[in-house]
Order: C-alpha cells, then sequence, then structure tokens
C-alpha cells in the first residue's frame, strides 16, 4: 500500500506489524500535510521482499528511507537492519528505527548495526505525530539524501 506519487515526495517504507501504530504513523503523515509515498511492510520478511523486490514486490521502488520497527515477525527489526547495512545495495538508505523499546541495549544494538536514529514511540498520541514530524523534517527538509 502507498499513498499517491508526489514529484518532490520521497519514497519510505515502513516496516510495523501493529496496525494500530501503522494507522498513527499513516494518520501522522496526513495530519503533517507529508506528501511522500508511504509503503508498508507487516514484518520482516516482507520487509527485506520489498527491498529485495521479490515476489509481489517485484516493481517496488527503492526507499529514499526505512522507518523500522524493532519487534517484529519472521525476522525481527535488528535482522532486518544487519541485511540492510551490510548489503553494498542497500545500506546508504538511512534507516531510522521507531520502535516502543528504550532499552538501552536496543539503542546500543541499533547504533552498532548502523542504524542512523532511533526512536522511541511516544505513547501520546500528540506527542506521535510530533515525533513523524520531526523525523520528515529532518529526512526530508534538512538532509540531503543520495539519489540513486
Amino acid at each position: 500500500m502507498s499513498t499517491p506519487m508526489d514529484a518532490n515526495a520521497i519514497v519510505i517504507l515502513l516496516v510495523e506489524d501493529d496496525a494500530g501504530d501503522e494507522l498513527i504513523t499513516r494518520e501522522a503523515f496526513e495530519h503533517n500535510k507529508i506528501k511522500n509515498n508511504l509503503y508498508v511492510a507487516h514484518d520482516g520478511e516482507e520487509g527485506l521482499d520489498f527491498l529485495y523486490r521479490r515476489g509481489i514486490y517485484a516493481d517496488a521502488p527503492t526507499p529514499d528511507l526505512i522507518l523500522l520497527d524493532l519487534n517484529l515477525p519472521k525476522y525481527d527489526g535488528r535482522q532486518v537492519l544487519e541485511q540492510i547495512k551490510s548489503d553494498p545495495e542497500l545500506r546508504h538508505i538511512p534507516v531510522v528505527v521507531l520502535t516502543t523499546s528504550a532499552a538501552e541495549e536496543d539503542i546500543l544494538r541499533s547504533y552498532k548495526l548502523h542504524a542512523n536514529a532511533y526512536v522511541t514511540k511516544p505513547v501520546d498520541l500528540d506527542q506521535f505525530l510530533n515525533a513523524v514530524r520531526q523525523i520528515d523534517e529532518f529526512f526530508v527538509q534538512v538532509v540531503r539524501l543520495p539519489k540513486v
């Protein structure tokens, strides 16, 4: 699933198994008038299929940014992150770990696996909306992403 294409938009892959968190993230993009093209994979295997254009994702675009939950079925977010950052074709894609875990060991391991940022999902809806807006502002308006 994706939002309509916009010429100035970037492609974002959200790897998230929780339907409620997916909905809140979509609402955050809509609430903040973010025009990026959002695709969703619902587990780690589906996320890797999207990135490697396997099966139903044969025509998937290469994401400009990945929002990755850690606690996923099939392959967890740590395994997905390790695969992305060890692949020369994918490692340039910024990965923001967006998860409920505030555990220091998860934060440290994510950065050791070369996550570009680690964001703990706020419980409060307004704070969650603001966090997604800030991610968008930083990675879309401030940072220069590679055009590969």
